[in-house]
């Protein structure tokens, strides 16, 4: 069962990442699901994702995940709304004014770095405030590779556990349940590459 907890969303946030509960309900409607049939496929209260809708509340990993994958799309898709990114750039280039970002609970924020539409590849720029953590093990297809570039960073792939430190580098099959967070006491802040694109 996943974690029911509701963080209130930083006021300062909420511009940044309005569009996330747009689109959630947009494609809850699309799919014809009322709050209380997505919440049943997801195992989270109809209360919750409600919460997320009016954006009252950032998602933990696992809960969008669940969500994305209840509704037939990737947590990718969530990036995939406004940008002010040049034309020019589509599809080739990310400048770091126009990274769309999703912000989850207790503080962790991706900033995806590949350009829309996606091909085979995603990479994300995840920050993990001391103390975070994905708590919930969970899979999916394909598979991923990181690069910690600061702070301490713990990862449980299967029944494997590892602790990592600045500099540090990983990769396994996202086919196997994994979780992971920051054991440290400042911001634990990792590249991660997942192909294909299914996170």
């Amino acid at each position: 069962m996943i974690s029911r907890h509701i963080p209130a969303a930083p006021a300062a946030d909420a511009a940044q990442t309005h569009f996330l509960g747009t689109r959630i309900r947009g494609l809850r409607k699309r799919r014809g699901l009322t709050l209380t049939e997505l919440a049943e496929r997801c195992e989270l209260t109809a209360g919750y994702i409600s919460q997320l809708e009016r954006n009252l509340a950032y998602p933990s990993i696992a809960a969008l995940f669940n969500i994305a994958r209840s509704l037939g799309v990737t947590i990718q898709w969530f990036f995939a709304s406004e940008t002010n990114s040049d034309p020019e750039d589509n599809g080739y280039v990310v400048r770091k004014n126009s990274r769309m970002a999703i912000h989850y609970e207790d503080g962790m924020v991706d900033h995806l770095l590949t350009p829309q539409p996606n091909r085979q590849l995603e990479i994300l720029h995840s920050r993990f405030p001391p103390g975070t953590y994905s708590h919930e093990n969970y899979s999916h297809e394909g598979e991923e590779a990181g690069y910690l570039l600061s702070g301490r960073f713990e990862l449980w792939v299967g029944e494997r556990h590892f602790l990592l430190d600045e500099g540090d580098s990983f990769s396994f099959s996202s086919q196997e349940p994994h979780r992971y967070g920051n054991p440290g006491e400042v911001d634990a802040v990792v590249i991660w590459v997942i192909t294909p694109p299914t996170f």
